[in-house]
C-alpha cells in the first residue's frame, strides 16, 4: 500500500486521548439532536442540512471546557454527525409505509420496531462496507472531499481559539424563541386569503369559512405569504439565491398555474372527494384539494425524471464508482493488517461475519414484509448487491461534491424501480410486495446516506491524525443509539399534526415530498395504482426543463409538491443571502473575508434551523399527549411575522459581514463546500 504523501495534524506517534467517554457521550448526544432537527426539517421541507459543521463547533465548544484534546474533538463530531445522513435515510423512506397504506396508524410499538430495525440494519451494513472501502477512497489523492477540508480546518481554527459558537448558539436559542411565539400565537404565522376570478368580477375570500355557492362559477388562486420560520429562512440562505428561486418557482407553477387552471375546469368534481375526506366546501379548502390530489402527482412525475436526470448527469462519476467498488473489494479482502494506527480499520476478518449476520438479519426482515421465502431471499440479495455499490457510489460523490450534494434519493428511487419490478416477477403483489419494496428501498437509502457521511469523517479524521477503527466503533455504536430514537420525533410530528387538526404525513404540514415520491413509485409498480396521467404529465413538464436547461429541475419539481408558503419563505431566505453578497461585492472584500463571511452566515443559518426544529418538536411532543400551549391572541396579527422577517435578515447579513475580518487574515475553507 502506498505511503502517504502528508503529514496529519497529529502524528502517529501521540499520546493525546481519543476515544472517550465524555467525547462518545457527547457526540451521542449531537447524533440525536441534530438527526431531530432533520428530521423536522426533512418532513417539512423536504431537504436536510449537513451535520458535520454544527457538530463540530458545539464538540468544539464543550470539550473545550474540560480541555479536551482535537483527537476527542474529532471523534466527538464523528459520532455526532450520524444522525443526519441516518434521518435523512429514514424521512425518504419509512413515512413511506403510511403513505402507501402498508401501516394504518404510525404510533404503533409494531411499527416502531419495523423502522428501528429497518434503519439499524441499514446504519451497521453502510458502516461495515465503508470498512472495506477506506483504504482506497479516503487515501485517494484525487478525491477531493471539499466539505472534509473545510471541517478538518474548523478544528483547527478552534486550536487557535475561534470556533463559532457564539453565532450557532445564539441563532438556535433565537430560533427557539420565535418558533414558541408562534406557538403561543404572539404572531401569525402566516396570511393566506383566495382571489375569485369570474364573469362578474374579482372576490376576495378572507378565509375557510366563506362556503361557495356555485362552485362552477369561475375559479381563481390562493395568495399565501411566505411562513415566518427561522428554519425556511435558514436553508434558503444556505442554498443561495439560485437555487432558491427555482424552489420557489416550482411554486409560483404550482399556485400560479396549475391550481387556478385546474380549479377552473374541474373544481367542482373534487366535491364527492373532499367531502369523503372530510374537507369543507369552501374556495381554500378546494384550492388545496386541487394542489393535494391532482398537482401533487405532476411533481411527483416531474421529480421522477429529474432523479433520472440527475443520474445520467453523473453516469461518468457512477460508472468510475461501481468499477472502482469492485476492485476496492478485491484489495480489501486481500489486504494485510496495517501496523500504523492512522491506516487501522476494524479488521476485516471481523467485519466479513458481521455483514453475513446482518444480511441473516435482512432476510428475516423482508420475509416479515412480504411473507414470501423466495422474494425474501431475492430481496436480500438484491439490498446487499446494490447497497454495497451504492455505498461505493455515495462514498466516491461525497468525495467529488460533498455530501450537501449527495444524490441519495435518486440512488433510492433507482433500487425502488429495481425492487418492484422483481417483485412483480415473482409474483408477491399487493401491499405485501409494496412492503417488500420500501423496506429494500428504505435499508438501501440510509446505508448509502451512512456510508456518504461516514467516509466524509473518515477522510477529516485523515487530516487531522485519528484512527479509523476508532471512528468505525464511535459510529457503530451512535447508529445503535440513533435507529432506536429517530422513528420517536417522525410519530410525534405525525401525532401532533393530527391532534391540532392537521392530517399528518403527507399533509399540508408534513409534505414529506420524498417518501410521497417512493409511495407512489411502489404502488403504481406493485399494486397498480399510480394516477399515470398526471405522472406522465409531470414527466414531460421535467423533460420540457431538461430541454431548456433548467439548472434542477428536482427543486422545481419538490417546489411545487411543498406548500407555497415553505417555498416562499424559503425564497425570501436566499434573497437575504443575495444581499448579504451585494454588501461585500460593494465592500470590496477579498476571498479570505467572502468565506469567512460564508461561514459566519452558514453557522447562523444552521442555529436557526436546529433552533426551530428541537422547539418544534418539543411542542409536539406536547400535542401528542394534549397539552397545547395557550393563546395569547384570538386572531395574531401578521405585521409582527413581517418584523420578525426584518430582524432575521437584519441578523443574517450584519453578523456574518462583521465576521469577515481584515483582509490580510489568511482564508479558511469555505463551510459550503
Amino acid at each position: 500500500m502506498e505511503k502517504r504523501a502528508f503529514t496529519p495534524y497529529v502524528p502517529e506517534s501521540t499520546d493525546l486521548r481519543e476515544f472517550t467517554l465524555r467525547a462518545l457521550l457527547l457526540g451521542l448526544v449531537m447524533t440525536v439532536v441534530l438527526g431531530a432537527a432533520n428530521t423536522y426539517l426533512g418532513l417539512r421541507a423536504g431537504m436536510t442540512i449537513a451535520a458535520t459543521y454544527p457538530a463540530a463547533v458545539l464538540g468544539m465548544a464543550f470539550l473545550r471546557v474540560v480541555k479536551g484534546s482535537i483527537l476527542e474533538e474529532n471523534l466527538a463530531r464523528t459520532v455526532g454527525s450520524v444522525g443526519e445522513s441516518l434521518a435523512a435515510g429514514a424521512i425518504f423512506t419509512l413515512p413511506a409505509f403510511f403513505l402507501a397504506g402498508v401501516w394504518k396508524d404510525m404510533a404503533t410499538v409494531q411499527h416502531y420496531l419495523e423502522a428501528t430495525g429497518i434503519m439499524l440494519v441499514g446504519g451497521v451494513l453502510g458502516i461495515l462496507f465503508v470498512t472495506m472501502l477506506r483504504r482506497v477512497m479516503v487515501d485517494d489523492a484525487e478525491l477531493p472531499y471539499p466539505e472534509s477540508i473545510a471541517a478538518a480546518e474548523i478544528h483547527k481554527a478552534g486550536r487557535t481559539g475561534g470556533t463559532g459558537a457564539k453565532y450557532l448558539i445564539g441563532a438556535l436559542l433565537f430560533g427557539a424563541v420565535i418558533q414558541l411565539a408562534a406557538a403561543f400565537k404572539l404572531f401569525a404565522a402566516s396570511w393566506e386569503k383566495f382571489v375569485h376570478f369570474s364573469k362578474t368580477g374579482i372576490g376576495l375570500f378572507t378565509g375557510r369559512g366563506d362556503l361557495i355557492t356555485k362552485v362552477s362559477a369561475g375559479g381563481g388562486t390562493l395568495l399565501t405569504t411566505p411562513y415566518v420560520s427561522p428554519a425556511y429562512i435558514g436553508v434558503g440562505y444556505i442554498i443561495g439565491p439560485s437555487l432558491a428561486a427555482l424552489n420557489f418557482a416550482g411554486g409560483i407553477l404550482a399556485w400560479g398555474l396549475f391550481v387556478p387552471l385546474l380549479l377552473y375546469f374541474v373544481g367542482p368534481s373534487l366535491e364527492p372527494v373532499m367531502l369523503q375526506e372530510g374537507m369543507d366546501i369552501n374556495w381554500i379548502s378546494m384550492a388545496y384539494a386541487v394542489w393535494k390530489f391532482m398537482v401533487r402527482p405532476i411533481a411527483i412525475g416531474g421529480m421522477l425524471v429529474s432523479a433520472v436526470y440527475t443520474l445520467y448527469r453523473m453516469r461518468k462519476s457512477l460508472a468510475t464508482g461501481i468499477v472502482r467498488s469492485i476492485g476496492d473489494l478485491k484489495k480489501a479482502a486481500t489486504s494485510e493488517e496495517e501496523s500504523s494506527r492512522l491506516d487501522k480499520d476494524i479488521s476485516f476478518k471481523v467485519v466479513a461475519p458481521l455483514i453475513l449476520l446482518v444480511s441473516v438479519a435482512m432476510g428475516f426482515l423482508y420475509f416479515y414484509f412480504c411473507n414470501d421465502v423466495k422474494g425474501a431471499v431475492i430481496a436480500t440479495v438484491v439490498m446487499v448487491v446494490t447497497g454495497f455499490f451504492f455505498a461505493a457510489v455515495s462514498g466516491y460523490l461525497v468525495g467529488m461534491i460533498g455530501s450537501s450534494n449527495n444524490p441519495v434519493s435518486g440512488l433510492t428511487i433507482a433500487t425502488v424501480i429495481v425492487a418492484a419490478l422483481l417483485m412483480v416477477l415473482l409474483g408477491v403483489s399487493g401491499l405485501s410486495g409494496v412492503a417488500a419494496v420500501l423496506g429494500v428501498a428504505a435499508v438501501v437509502c440510509v446505508s448509502s446516506a451512512i456510508a456518504g457521511e461516514m467516509l466524509q469523517d473518515l477522510k477529516v479524521g485523515h487530516f487531522l491524525g485519528g484512527t479509523p477503527w476508532k471512528m468505525q466503533v464511535g459510529n457503530i455504536i451512535s447508529v445503535i443509539v440513533a435507529a432506536g430514537v429517530m422513528f420517536v420525533p417522525i410519530i410525534f410530528l405525525h401525532q401532533a399534526d393530527i391532534n391540532m387538526g392537521g392530517t399528518g404525513l403527507g399533509g399540508q404540514a408534513l409534505p414529506a415530498p420524498q417518501a410521497g415520491l417512493m409511495a407512489m413509485l411502489s404502488q403504481g409498480i406493485v399494486a397498480g395504482e399510480m394516477a399515470w396521467p398526471l405522472v406522465i404529465v409531470g414527466m414531460l413538464m421535467a423533460a420540457a426543463m431538461i430541454c431548456v436547461q433548467v439548472r434542477s429541475p428536482m427543486l422545481v419539481s419538490v417546489g411545487m409538491y411543498l406548500p407555497f408558503g415553505t417555498v416562499a419563505a424559503i425564497f425570501v431566505g436566499g434573497i437575504i443571502r443575495a444581499i448579504a453578497d451585494k454588501f461585500a461585492e460593494r465592500r470590496k472584500y477579498n476571498d479570505a473575508q467572502k468565506t469567512r463571511m460564508e461561514n459566519g452566515g452558514v453557522l447562523l443559518a444552521s442555529g436557526f434551523i436546529a433552533g426551530e426544529a428541537l422547539m418544534g418538536l418539543v411542542i409536539a411532543g406536547l400535542a401528542v399527549f394534549d397539552i397545547f400551549l395557550p393563546a395569547v391572541f384570538d386572531s395574531p396579527s401578521f405585521i409582527w411575522g413581517i418584523l420578525i422577517f426584518l430582524v432575521l435578515g437584519f441578523i443574517l447579513v450584519k453578523y456574518p459581514l462583521k465576521n469577515a475580518g481584515s483582509p490580510d487574515e489568511p482564508a479558511p475553507p469555505s463551510a459550503m463546500g
